[in-house]
């Protein structure tokens, strides 16, 4: 089985990440046309501009939780596929 993970532009100018087990178009659909309840109910219209394949759902779980936890330009620098960028963005905590 397919899992999907995308990332969503949202009319706000924000991100969501999410997976999905259906087809990444179907999905998208029910976020622009309000089918639950959630982040994107009130920032419609969404543009999808990233998805990833996996074959495990237990890889595509960790991959979205991984994302989610991402600045905004990591999340940006992805979207470009500017991989090479993605290890300077890596968020440290401050001491």
């Amino acid at each position: 089985m397919e899992v999907t993970v995308y990332i969503l532009r949202c009319s706000d100018g924000s991100y969501y990440t999410g997976l999905t087990k259906q087809e990444v178009e179907a999905r998208v659909w029910e976020h622009n046309e309000g089918i639950f309840d959630g982040y994107t109910l009130k920032r419609r219209p969404v543009e999808l501009v990233f998805t990833e394949n996996y074959d495990r759902i237990t890889d595509a779980i960790e991959r979205e939780r991984q994302i989610k936890g991402w600045s905004r330009a990591k999340k940006e620098a992805l979207i470009a596929s500017a991989y090479e960028r993605l290890p300077e963005l890596a968020s440290r905590k401050k001491r």
